[in-house]
């Protein structure tokens, strides 16, 4: 049974972690580089030099003294976001959506004061959620708002995942929040994987708790069918992400803003496998079909548009088997 459903995997060209890890992280990702998308930090001022837009920076929080301060630096604002600078897989992220007196309130409705603010940012501080364990800084940016689309669908704002191979994007996915995953569009905590075709930006099929799904589980709403706007700019932003850090292989994820379009929420040169799920598809033939062609002297412009080309909605391959 176990190598039968290994023969169904290889067969629709599911790429491994063993590969991911030997041939595309290790093989595609000088570890110099990795300070450049493990630091929140570091990836927007590397957008701000590129013009790539992100969520607003608040200000940052880097030791303990500092959050005597922290009532002044957030002044009257209503609604934020906190998070670790090298914190991964949403942990540590903190959504205020309102406050109400001297209470902050956050995405599903529960309130803290400040004590319990600086508290959290002292976490952050001391490593609790950063990648090894580390000394981090508190980042707190503008919260975006979510683009019309998803309105009556998503509780809280999507984001667009995709995986770019030598500057091209070769797969991608919408992850929705869910009431299961508090609002964050993580899927380790609950949010759906939606499948988008990479040619026309629109999304046809999803995966929820490692099941084939066709509504949002809090909404009702159809998740498949959606078409995402501002797409050929989202495909730009990850070809251009490619370039400014020099990464042969990684993971771009962009936020679509009501007011401000889309905007880069982080990178991620380890991106996980699910992507292949939400789609039907493996990613192993799509990395295949670039390995011979030569697109070093093209733009990120004509590295989009050779995506939405070469991997659009007639190279999806999609089967139940892909699902555990």
């Amino acid at each position: 049974m176990v190598f039968g459903r290994f023969k169904t995997y290889r067969s629709f060209g599911v790429l491994g972690i063993n590969r991911r890890n030997a041939d595309l992280i290790l093989g595609c990702n000088p570890r110099r580089l990795f300070p450049l998308v493990d630091d929140k930090l570091a990836t927007k001022s590397l957008c701000e030099a590129h013009g790539i837009r992100t969520p607003a920076l608040y200000g940052t929080v880097s030791a303990h003294h500092e959050l005597r301060a922290l009532e002044a630096m957030l002044g009257d604002r209503r609604d934020l976001v906190v998070k670790p600078a090298k914190g991964a897989m949403g942990n540590g992220v903190l959504v205020i959506t309102d406050r109400k007196g001297d209470r902050f309130i956050r995405a599903g409705g529960a309130s803290l004061g400040i004590k319990d603010l600086r508290y959290h940012i002292s976490s952050i501080l001391s490593g609790l959620y950063s990648l090894g364990g580390r000394t981090d800084k508190a980042i707190i940016e503008a919260r975006v708002r979510a683009h019309s689309v998803f309105d009556d669908l998503s509780l809280g704002v999507p984001d667009c995942r995709i995986i770019v191979f030598r500057g091209v994007p070769v797969m991608s996915m919408l992850r929705l929040p869910t009431r299961m995953s508090g609002g964050r569009a993580n899927l380790h905590q609950g949010a759906i994987a939606v499948g988008v075709d990479v040619g026309t930006g629109v999304t046809h099929r999803a995966v929820h708790l490692d099941r084939v799904v066709a509504r949002h589980p809090d909404t009702g709403r159809s998740v498949n069918g959606i078409h995402l706007p501002h797409w050929d700019e989202i495909l730009h932003i990850a070809a251009v992400s490619a370039d400014m850090t020099g990464l042969g292989y990684l993971g771009v994820d962009v936020v679509i803003d009501a007011e401000g379009g889309p905007m880069l929420l982080e990178l991620n040169a380890r991106p996980g496998l699910s992507i292949q799920i939400a789609n039907g598809a493996g990613l192993t033939p799509r990395l295949d079909m670039l390995e011979g062609r030569d697109v070093s002297s093209l733009s990120p412009e004509d590295r989009a548009s050779l995506a939405k080309s070469m991997f659009g909605s007639s190279e999806h391959r999609e089967d139940e088997s892909l699902v555990a």
